[in-house]
């Protein structure tokens, strides 16, 4: 694990390498749930966020290309999750269909986050000279309050 330097103090920042195999999805989840177990968040907070860094993990593993890296961000607020790959093709959620397989990833994400996740170009922070795309997701430490919104197709 690296932490990494942040602008504003009241943040803290750790990034780690992720392994190029099939156990990186285990180890992303094992990293998570021990960095946010101590941070003192609800439980059920810890395994919403093990959920989606999972489904990250995956996405990256089955869609995108290496090297990859997963990255925290915790502040007063909330806590962000993101993964880095080196693909450039962007994440897009798959049509409803309660009979597939796979291709719930995103819409999971979407709701548990109550849609505060995304995609973009990013560097790497262990690489700077890489470019990749971050995928990423947010919860605020206390939990998603609120209603949810219903994830339509296309959105």
């Amino acid at each position: 694990m690296t932490t990494l330097r942040s602008a504003p103090q009241s943040r803290m920042q750790y990034v780690w390498p992720l392994r190029e195999d099939a156990r990186t999805v285990g180890h992303a989840r094992a990293i998570i749930r021990t960095e946010l177990s101590a941070l003192a968040l609800s439980a059920d907070v810890v395994d919403d966020a093990v959920l989606m860094v999972s489904e990250l993990v995956t996405n990256a593993f089955m869609y995108g290309d290496a090297p990859y890296e997963l990255m925290l961000h915790v502040d007063a607020k909330e806590i962000m999750c993101v993964v880095v790959d080196s693909s450039p093709a962007l994440p897009v959620p798959s049509p409803p269909d309660v009979s597939a397989e796979h291709g719930r990833g995103l819409h999971l994400i979407a709701r548990l986050s109550d849609g505060f996740y995304g995609c973009h170009p990013q560097r790497y922070a262990t690489r700077p000279d890489l470019v990749g795309k971050a995928t990423w997701f947010a919860l605020p430490r206390q939990g998603v309050q609120g209603n949810v919104v219903p994830i339509r197709p296309g959105t």
